[in-house]
């Protein structure tokens, strides 16, 4: 229920298939399309990535994410996530001054100690680090948990949200979006035009 008293659905539910496969599997038959199973891939700079993908019949490429097709496999339709770049993604969103262009926002306002977030910023401060490599995907952020791993559950649940909001086509900004095709008129295309009929 939003605060006006409207009810809302969820359009897209990301699980990580990899914590309790037997449980995810049982619960996406009960939840139906909404829910989707997912798994973490790090695409490293040393890989191809999802976008350099030539996409067949039964697949979907999306902006850092991919659905294989599953026919005749026995898998469960599920979800691959760039997990590098959507960590970045979170971690940059989250360093964007409210208000500016990318910027990822949590809810409400600091408690009177000032400590409301602190749990889910510790996930996502001090969980994991990264390294900046160069190959030929580009320049890749890849990211590896601290040797004490900590946990991350909150960061990981964070940047699925944003694979998922992706999914349902929420835009984020610089990527691309398809432009409108314009016809190009040539000197030939106008001097016709001035000797079509006029009504």
């Amino acid at each position: 229920m939003r605060t006006d008293g409207a009810a809302t659905h969820v359009e897209r539910l990301l699980t990580d298939s990899g914590c309790v496969p037997a449980v995810c599997n049982a619960v996406a038959i009960k939840l139906g399309s909404a829910m989707m199973l997912s798994k973490g891939v790090g695409v490293r700079a040393s890989r191809r990535p999802f976008a350099a993908y030539t996409q067949r019949p039964g697949e979907v490429l999306g902006n850092h994410w991919y659905v294989p097709n599953v026919r005749k496999t026995g898998q469960f339709q599920h979800v691959l996530v760039d997990v590098n770049y959507w960590k970045r993604f979170v971690h940059e969103g989250l360093m964007t001054a409210a208000g500016d262009r990318g910027c990822i926002s949590l809810f409400g306002k600091d408690g009177n100690d000032g400590r409301h977030h602190e749990l889910i910023a510790e996930h996502v401060a001090r969980s994991e680090k990264w390294v900046e490599v160069i190959g030929p995907g580009g320049v890749v952020r890849e990211w590896s948990p601290w040797p004490t791993r900590p946990d991350n559950h909150w960061f990981d649940c964070l940047v699925g949200c944003a694979a998922a909001a992706s999914m349902i086509g929420v835009k984020s900004p610089g990527e691309n979006t398809p432009q409108r095709q314009r016809k190009r008129y040539t000197q030939e295309d106008l001097r016709r035009k001035d000797t079509w009929p006029r009504l």
